[in-house]
């Protein structure tokens, strides 16, 4: 008899324990779709690629039908939208620490590690915009492996960072829109006013 309020509080407790999981799914997937719609919305269609965040509320996510990419932060309630050339490189950090790059026009600083037992793993991206120069994002975070149900490890986040850099040192390489010729003005037609120096055929 007496081991009957132990197995009550065990499946309470159990019962609990699935609510919360539950709920942590149904969170984790709400932030997917919600980023995926702002992305959606402001890039004009589906992006062709994006990575997100995850527990940050944060994306970046290319349309290469218009040559767009944004980012967008706080769930997606706050977005910025580039020209695809604006992109002007790309870093993988390392608790604090640059890894990787990728810039236009200078050699490629390539992963040639990886920290297990990294902080921190963010992916920088880097625009030609004075005013947004550049957007981070979190891949990882220590404790992410408890949000995240222990899916979540700070190897797979440096790799996911690598493939990002990797797909933006190819944009990186893309010709840019070749420029407009100058088109010099055509010269202004003659003036029929007569000048001081005219000679008037009827005077002569």
């Amino acid at each position: 008899m007496k081991e009957i309020p132990q197995l009550l509080l065990l499946l309470v407790l159990a019962g609990i324990a699935v609510t919360a999981a539950g709920s942590l799914v149904a969170w984790y997937m709400q932030e997917v779709h919600t980023l995926a719609r702002a992305m959606k919305r402001v890039l004009g269609g589906r992006p062709d690629a994006m990575i997100i965040a995850h527990g940050r509320g944060r994306a970046a996510g290319f349309n290469f039908a218009n040559d767009t990419c944004a980012v967008a932060w706080d769930a997606g309630n706050w977005c910025l939208v580039y020209r695809i050339e604006e992109l002007a490189g790309a870093e993988v950090m390392v608790d604090g620490i640059v890894v990787a790059r990728a810039f236009r026009n200078e050699p490629r600083k390539a992963l040639d590690q990886t920290v297990p037992d990294a902080n921190r793993v963010t992916l920088r991206l880097i625009f030609d915009d004075p005013h947004h120069p550049d957007f981070e994002l979190d891949l990882w975070v220590v404790g992410d492996e408890i949000r995240r149900r222990g899916e979540a490890t700070a190897t797979g986040a440096i790799k996911e960072a690598n493939r990002w850099m990797a797909r933006a040192e190819a944009i990186l390489r893309r010709p840019g829109a070749p420029k407009a010729a100058a088109v010099r003005p055509p010269p202004p037609p003659p003036s029929e006013q007569p000048t001081l120096f005219d000679d008037d055929p009827d005077d002569l």
